[in-house]
């Protein structure tokens, strides 16, 4: 059971190109989107708190095994120190044995602490991701289908992939090693001092650089990481619409704009990056800097200590290793700084979704008494200054089978998705048996109301789980009664295993026509009072699509069905055809009372006819080929209300 994914408002004006800041609203292609929102820097920081929590003493053992293994392994330097003395003493080798040992021992157990601490630091890492992901994924699916509209499904499914691929990737590698790194840098500053603080006077020389570096790194990356996850997003988004809706790009030739599109916000994003990657190069030759002023330092100091006779050449050399030792930890620590921008970006886009205020509660504990629906002086706009429906009124009574008729872009599937609860209306209200859908809140109104499009997701996995989404609890009985009802036992028993195949991604794959009678099981599963079929049919060709429409009626008996047409032959067999035009309710009636009117459903129906009969007649073999006008075709396919 799937709802559109959006109402068929017509391509945007070209020329209204234009890009806001990441926080607020972002306009690509004519449409104003919302994005969904980002956290900040506090609400993110309190988010982790919370996670890390019930955590503690696993982030306190990784912490204290890592600290033991990076003291360890600090041991190296002062040993190659010692050799040195004992060389310049000329100690003989025979004295180099035990050191030698000590630094094998010290290489054994530096690897061994280093790996377990490792372990357990990824351990905590990915348990914190899932912890994120969870919440975020459980956020999302309870997101109200309006508010995702509103944002685009690129904002979405850039956060749910490519933002939780960033965050793993930094949990996987970038965490464990900027751990240990910043663990090394500490202890050996402290082993500098033990040596002689001087060294450490001298080792300090490089940080004024350091920090001057990190801190221009940082002013200039963490706008462009955020910004590059917003065009990413853009660019997703644009991807789902051109690709998505192909056919309906070809029918209105729209191939070149959306071409044009795709690579504008491809090049948004590309520039982005390379923004990014210019920072990125500007930060490294800076550190590069330090590094020399650091080891023209210590090299000086040990110079001047050993000339005086304050130190010996072994603890100057060992001062020397120290610091040498460092740059690669500190190149480290600072380098995944480019990480940390990037999984901070992507966590505070996951936390900003996680922390969206929950679905409002049912105002009382009523249920619809029945399937009836009521609607009174109904508006709804996507747009302010742009109403979709305006002053529709609608009583369908219980176990009524109305049709909604129309051109494009009269409102019907806007209409569909108010009264599913997809969208909240702008004015007036709306009932299910009897109960104000306000008082039913977001959970009662799908109970009560199945809304089912010609857009159907087949779940990856065994085709009897996929039945079972709408009813967890059913039995095989069950749902091969359901199937049975809407004719497709047959195939789903002729699959190569049965109910047991696996079928969507990675599995079986399954025809258009064989998706919807999936979907059609699970209404008959889900049992709502209501129904909505939003063109069900449409996309299964003209034997598929009679064969579904059976199907669809078998589906809707014994519950209220409203019947976005896809094809007139469904308004005809409807108990009642509902036309709507500019938003507006202009006709009702069963279809011959609507025929004989002559109206606008007259006007229609006679359309519809002429152009069966004229595809049923055998065409005079032209003098010449004839090419053919496949947009000719789309716009009379349009003025019937077919997409």
């Amino acid at each position: 059971m799937t709802a559109a994914h959006e109402d068929r408002t017509g391509p945007a004006e070209p020329g209204t190109e234009r890009d806001r800041d990441m926080s607020g609203t972002t306009t690509h292609d004519g449409t104003d989107r919302t994005l969904l929102p980002t956290a900040g820097g506090a609400e993110s920081l309190a988010a982790l708190r919370t996670i890390l929590h019930g955590h503690r003493l696993l982030a306190a053992g990784a912490g204290l095994v890592l600290v033991v293994g990076t003291g360890i392994g600090l041991l190296t330097a002062p040993l190659l120190g010692h050799i040195v003395d004992l060389v310049v003493d000329r100690e003989g080798p025979q004295a180099l044995t035990f050191p030698l040992v000590l630094l094998v021992v010290v290489a054994l157990a530096r690897g061994a602490a280093g790996a377990f601490g490792s372990a357990l630091v990824a351990r905590l890492g990915e348990t914190v991701l899932a912890a994120v992901r969870e919440r975020f994924i459980e956020r999302a699916l309870r997101l109200p289908l309006e508010r995702v509209e509103a944002a685009g499904s690129g904002d979405l499914v850039s956060r749910v992939t490519s933002d939780v691929a960033m965050i793993a990737k930094s949990v996987r590698q970038a965490l464990p090693e900027f751990t240990r790194s910043a663990l090394t840098i500490l202890l050996t500053l402290v082993g500098l001092a033990v040596l002689d603080w001087r060294f450490l006077l001298a080792a300090l020389l490089a940080v004024p650089v350091q920090a001057l570096s990190v801190r221009w790194y940082l002013r200039r990356a963490a706008p462009v990481y955020a910004e590059h996850r917003v065009a990413t997003g853009a660019l997703q988004h644009q991807l789902l619409d051109s690709i998505g809706g192909v056919r309906t790009v070809r029918a209105f030739r729209l191939n070149e704009r959306h071409t044009g599109l795709l690579a504008d916000r491809s090049g948004a994003a590309r520039d982005v990056a390379l923004r990014g990657l210019h920072i990125v190069t500007g930060f490294f030759s800076r550190l590069n800097l330090a590094e020399y002023i650091g080891l023209a330092a210590m090299l000086g100091t040990g110079f001047l200590l050993v000339r005086n006779g304050s130190v010996s050449i072994g603890t100057a050399t060992a001062a020397a290793l120290y610091f040498h030792s460092l740059f690669n930890p500190v190149n480290a620590a600072l380098f995944l700084l480019d990480d940390a921008q990037s999984a901070g970006a992507s966590f505070a886009r996951l936390i900003g979704v996680a922390n969206l205020p929950a679905e409002p509660a049912p105002r009382g504990g009523s249920v619809p008494a029945d399937g009836s629906v009521k609607v009174t002086g109904l508006g709804h706009a996507y747009a302010d200054g742009r109403p979709v429906l305006s002053g529709v009124d609608l009583d369908v009574r219980s176990g009524e089978r109305v049709a909604l008729v129309g051109a494009s872009g009269a409102g019907k599937t806007t209409l569909a998705k108010v009264i599913a609860g997809v969208h909240t209306p702008a004015t007036g209200t709306i009932s299910l048996g009897g109960v104000d859908v306000r008082e039913l809140g977001p959970e009662g109104v799908r109970r009560a109301v199945t809304l089912i499009s010609q857009e159907v997701h087949v779940f990856a996995g065994p085709l009897a789980e996929d039945l079972r989404l709408a009813r967890p609890e059913a039995t095989d009985a069950e749902l091969r009664g359901a199937l049975d009802t809407v004719g497709a036992l047959e195939w789903a028993e002729a699959l190569p295993d049965g109910l047991a195949t696996v079928v969507g991604e990675g599995g079986h794959r399954l025809t258009i026509a064989q998706a919807q009678h999936l979907a059609l099981a699970r209404l008959v599963l889900a049992d709502p009072p209501v129904a909505i079929l939003d063109e069900a049919t449409a996309d299964a060709g003209s034997a598929g699509a009679r064969v579904l429409e059976e199907a669809a009626a078998r589906a809707l008996e014994g519950r209220t069905g409203l019947v976005v047409a896809h094809r007139l032959p469904q308004a005809a067999a409807a108990d009642r055809v509902v036309v709507l035009d500019d938003g507006r309710v202009v006709e009702t009636g069963t279809h011959d009372e609507l025929v004989a009117a002559g109206g606008r459903y007259a006007a229609l129906w006679a359309a519809w006819s002429n152009s069966r009969r004229t595809e049923a007649a055998p065409a005079p073999a032209p003098a010449e080929p004839t090419p053919a006008a496949p947009a000719d075709r789309a716009q009379s396919d349009s003025a019937l209300g077919v997409h």
